[in-house]
């Protein structure tokens, strides 16, 4: 099961201390060890970061805590995958389509 950080502002707004929250639980405090990601507006883009490594040993994941996220809406999450579906192809539910970011609902 994932776990999922949401946010949604009137205003750009920081991301960056509770997304560093979620990575030390990717597999340093908790069990979701199987891949993470992030997507938010930046500009008038779509930006998105993801990695199959764990959150809290992953060198994507340092670089986008240090990078000054300021966005009006941001989603990331990390991955705990039931052993059947461990495989780097499927370590996140962020897919880019035509419209930005789509949830991946495949069982």
């Amino acid at each position: 099961m994932c776990e999922l950080l949401g946010m949604s502002a009137n205003v750009p707004t920081d991301i960056c201390f509770s997304f560093t929250g979620l990575v030390q639980r990717g597999g340093g405090t908790g069990p979701h060890k199987d891949g993470w990601g992030i997507t938010f507006y930046e500009g008038k883009g779509c930006r998105t970061f993801k990695d199959p490594q764990p959150s809290f040993q992953s060198p994507i994941a340092k670089l986008v805590q240090e990078y000054p996220i300021k966005s009006c809406s941001v989603i990331a999450h990390i991955r705990q995958a039931q052993p059947r579906y461990r495989c780097a192809g499927k370590h996140s539910p962020l897919y880019p389509g035509t419209m930005g970011a789509q949830l991946d609902l495949r069982p």
